[in-house]
């Protein structure tokens, strides 16, 4: 595969075959996204377990404490004082059934998190084939289906991500942007890393996490050691 000049310049920082450890990895990750925008920083760790398997499933949702860099648009499908709770919480789209009719009639996404009520459940049910694919079906173990729809509101603009395997076994990511620089989006990749290691599931045998690599959205990978955290 062929890379970009700047790509090339990134991996010239890089030491093939080296373990990075967190803090030096954010470093030259940071000195790797050169583009002319704000690249993101991403995490991609692979485990070793099994996602065909209901009990070797990894997934949760984790609020980073810098926040993502991006800003999050939500929709909260709810109704009454709990619409109400959600416009005051700052939600950029609150409704019930018009929304769905909305999402399905004209193919409307100009959102990022979908929250709902658990009664709203029903209604919501609709959407599967639309928002299953986009990773936007609200869930309780995400904590997007919730009676505090202002709390996930909250949640959701202050940087929660959702944190779920692909088919290949492996969690892809974001955790800030190179403007953060390394310190924040250290304790950002720490926050992640200790709840990934919390929601090993009890069925997985031999070794958990199998490899993780730290990347800009135009630059090369950085593997990283990390041992002190399994």
């Amino acid at each position: 595969m062929k890379h970009g000049k700047k790509y090339n310049e990134g991996a010239k920082l890089i030491e093939t075959g080296k373990l990075y450890e967190v803090n030096e990895a954010v470093e030259v990750a940071v000195k790797t996204g050169t583009a002319k925008f704000d690249e993101t920083v991403e995490v991609h760790i692979r485990l070793g377990v099994d996602s065909r398997h209901a009990d070797q499933q990894v997934r949760g949702a984790v609020v980073l404490p810098n926040g993502t860099g991006k800003t999050v648009r939500t929709l909260v499908i709810a109704k009454a004082d709990k619409a109400d709770a959600a416009k005051e919480a700052g939600s950029d789209y609150v409704g019930a059934e018009e929304m769905v009719a909305k999402i399905q009639n004209e193919n409307w996404m100009d959102f990022d998190v979908v929250i709902a009520t658990p009664d709203m459940m029903g209604v919501v049910g609709r959407l599967g084939k639309v928002l299953g694919p986009r990773g936007l079906m609200p869930t309780p173990k995400a904590g997007t289906v919730t009676p505090d729809v202002a709390k996930a509101v909250q949640e959701a603009k202050a940087g929660k991500i959702e944190y779920r395997l692909d088919k290949t076994n492996i969690i892809h990511c974001p955790i800030g942007k190179v403007s953060f620089g390394p310190e924040k989006l250290q304790e950002n990749f720490d926050t992640l890393m200790v709840a990934v290691i919390k929601a090993k599931p009890a069925a997985t045998k031999g070794q958990y996490v199998k490899s993780c690599t730290i990347a800009t959205t135009m630059g090369p990978g950085i593997k990283l050691n990390v041992a002190k955290f399994i």
